[in-house]
């Protein structure tokens, strides 16, 4: 099940989940693109969002205001839905209405891929290369990879650090996020992590307390909108 969580009071761009995305709510945008893949439901802490997602014919889901994550958010949402323990649960952010389809899809068979193989992952994300000028961009996450694929550390600044300035491989993260739901009450009820805090990067919970992240490699446009700077340049896009 594709969860969205849909916050209102975001400190950096209020309201933005209804942000006007070619004629759509942001929230709406976003789970109209990936609606073909599997269930999607909305979960969020606002009465609006809730009559507007009805009024799309979408699930949607009233959770508590006091979430600190989106996490959090859908970990309430799939409670309140009566999942089973083994259903795979995929977190997309409602500032994300470019997404393809494809990269819903990479980060589904990933978290497939470990249930069959029996890997002790707790969260599979996903990564694209980024060009070198997007790389000090704090709004723009940054991931790096071990030998086997999984998360090292994700970090706002540049990482690796190019001492020989000749690096050009840098990756930036995508806030898709899979999990079972048992992965997922289980990364819930880890305590916040003084990294996770520093960087406001919740994923860096995960790393802290010694579990794996999974990441998939893929091809993608999409990019995710913090500010209205962000908007701007989505509308620019479209046009």
């Amino acid at each position: 099940m594709i969860i969205i969580p849909a916050r209102m009071s975001s400190t950096r761009f209020p309201n933005k989940v209804l942000a006007n995305i070619n004629g759509l709510p942001m929230v709406i945008a976003t789970a109209k693109r990936i609606e073909n893949l599997d269930n999607v439901a909305i979960a969020t802490d606002s009465e609006d969002v809730i009559d507007i997602a009805r009024d799309y014919g979408f699930q949607a889901i009233m959770t508590s205001q006091h979430h600190q994550s989106g996490t959090d958010r859908i970990n309430e949402a799939t409670s309140k839905l009566n999942l089973s323990d083994d259903e795979i649960i995929i977190n997309v952010q409602a500032d994300e209405p470019f997404i393809e389809e494809s990269v819903i899809q990479n980060v589904m068979q990933r978290v497939q891929q470990s249930i069959t193989n029996n890997e002790k992952v707790m969260i599979t994300s996903c990564y694209k290369q980024i060009e070198s000028s997007f790389v000090d961009d704090p709004n723009l996450v940054k991931v790096i990879m071990d030998a086997q694929g999984y998360a090292i550390y994700f970090s706002r600044s540049r990482i690796p650090f190019n001492r020989d300035g000749i690096f050009e491989n840098y990756f930036g993260h995508l806030g898709i996020y899979g999990f079972t739901k048992k992965s997922l009450e289980s990364f819930c009820a880890l305590p916040q992590a003084p990294l996770e805090m520093i960087e406001k990067l919740e994923q860096l919970r995960a790393l802290y307390y010694g579990y794996k992240i999974a990441m998939v490699h893929v091809q993608s446009q999409s990019f995710g909108i913090d500010t209205k700077e962000d908007l701007e340049r989505a509308l620019r896009h479209l046009a």
